[in-house]
Order: structure tokens, then C-alpha cells, then sequence
């Protein structure tokens, strides 16, 4: 049974989920009713400094893979429709290059200021974390209505600790849009 986090939430994976290795990352959310949204999922793996070690250790809709192979997007959901994870990242903990200390993963509103958007139009969106060799969820963070404003949401994050990974539920709404957070970690 997967473990439900709350906003601030951490969760061990190396001393609770020992032989967790590859894992599958599944964003989701609704759009209310006669809304249309384009929201993009991204990674950005920064070192101890906070800042990606490299411009392609930022995974999103236009650079799928990290380049030490161990993150990828599996692409963009232009629309959101149908049930399930409106989009994926997978992630093999054992490949991630030995400088990266966060993995951060952020969804963000494509052109949402210029369009007066926000995660005010969207219900029940979620990160969930699955161990990809038994299909079974391990987390999941449901994010509440609290980011109304906001434009993009750092939704949650990996953290390596004691040489292992945490997940940390992060629920962190901001207006900064998609260059706004590039700006930040490059």
C-alpha cells in the first residue's frame, strides 16, 4: 500500500524501499471544465551549489534524457485529457551522476501569466512515485487547492542523504513560469 504524504512530507527510499532502483515519477491533474491548459513537467538535477552541473541535466518537453542516462521524460502532454498520469518521468537512482544532489520536479503552466492561467483552473493534482520492476506505488502527494495563483508548482523533490534518496513532498507555488525557474538553477 503506498505511503500518503502530506505537504512538507519525506519519505527514506534507501532504508524503506531498499531495493528500490528504477522508479516512475507520474504527474496528474484535472482541468476543470471549459478550461485549456498545456502544463510541462520538468526535472532539473542540481548539485550541492543548487545549480544543474550542466544545461542538459534540466529534463523537460525539449531535452528528454540527462545525459549520465538516468532521468528521462517520457514526453509532453499537451492537452491532460484522459485518467491516469498526465505525464511521466523515469528515473534509474543507480545512474544519476554522483554530483547531483536534488532532483527537483516542477510543473509548470505553459504561457500562464500571458493567459491569465493558473493551478486555479486544475482539481486533483497529484505526484506519485512507482517502483517500476513490481508496478507498485510506493508515495503519492496529493496537492490541495492552495495554489490557486500560482503558475507553476515545484511539486515535490529527491534528495540524496546519508548515500541514499529521500522524497520530500514540496508543494511550493510560485509565478515565476518555466524561464523564471531556469533562472534560478542554471
Amino acid at each position: 500500500m503506498a505511503i500518503s504524504l502530506q505537504k512538507g512530507g519525506r519519505f527514506n527510499l534507501s532504508k524503506k524501499e531498499p531495493t528500490l532502483k528504477k522508479i516512475m515519477i507520474g504527474l496528474g491533474w484535472e482541468v476543470k471544465a471549459g478550461a485549456t491548459l498545456d502544463l510541462d513537467a520538468s526535472v532539473f538535477m542540481v548539485g550541492a551549489n543548487g545549480k544543474l552541473p550542466a544545461d542538459e541535466y534540466f529534463v523537460f518537453y525539449n531535452n528528454l534524457k540527462s545525459p549520465d542516462g538516468a532521468v528521462q521524460h517520457t514526453g509532453d502532454n499537451r492537452t491532460g485529457a484522459g485518467e491516469g498520469d498526465d505525464e511521466m518521468i523515469l528515473a534509474n537512482l543507480d545512474l544519476i551522476n554522483p554530483s547531483v544532489q536534488e532532483i527537483i520536479i516542477t510543473v509548470t503552466i505553459h504561457d500562464g501569466d500571458q493567459r491569465n492561467h493558473s493551478f486555479g483552473l486544475l482539481s486533483d493534482a497529484y505526484i506519485r512515485l512507482v517502483n517500476v520492476d513490481t508496478g507498485n506505488e510506493v508515495l503519492r502527494y496529493n496537492l490541495g487547492n492552495e495554489f490557486s495563483e500560482a503558475t507553476d508548482v515545484e511539486f515535490g523533490k529527491l534528495v540524496r542523504e546519508d548515500g541514499g534518496w529521500t522524497f520530500v513532498a514540496s508543494g511550493i507555488g510560485e509565478r515565476k513560469g518555466l524561464q523564471g525557474l531556469v533562472d534560478i538553477y542554471a
